[in-house]
């Protein structure tokens, strides 16, 4: 792995297609380990430091002492000193989409009595909602 990357870094044409944002993340398990490195999300290279986004605040204590060992890993794997420190960040996890859950006014009892504004729990915007509706259908 020390090979290739170094071979990479050397090739003009490979650092075209390359960065060091793949770089760093094709030798990231072996800098660190399969076990962290599955619990870390994203990887980054700004300047000089390697920004690692890990699941959650108890991985990024765990891991902030073991800061100054990765660095002198990673740049022992890429053969350069390019890194210089590395940052840990509590990654943002994506949400999934929801869908809405639509209430069939049959199924609640309602009956054709059934009136949507009926879930706005604000008496306010509810009795606004009300009016505006009256002015649009009217």
């Amino acid at each position: 792995m020390e090979r290739a990357a170094r071979l990479i870094k050397k090739d003009r044409r490979s650092q075209q297609i390359i960065g060091d944002d793949d770089i760093v993340r094709g030798i990231w398990p072996t800098a660190v380990g399969k076990a962290i490195a599955r619990h870390t999300v994203r990887l980054k290279v700004v300047r000089t430091t390697l920004v690692v986004e890990v699941e959650d605040a108890m991985w990024q204590k765990q891991l902030f002492p073991l800061g100054n060992q990765i660095v002198q890993r990673v740049q022992k794997l890429l053969g350069n000193t390019g890194i210089q420190d590395v940052e840990f960040r509590i990654a943002i996890m994506k949400r999934q989409m929801q869908r809405e859950e639509l209430v069939n006014p049959a199924s609640t009892g309602a009956g054709p009595l059934y009136d949507e504004a009926d879930q706005i729990l604000d008496p306010v915007l509810k009795k606004v909602y009300r009016n505006s509706r009256k002015r649009e259908t009217a």
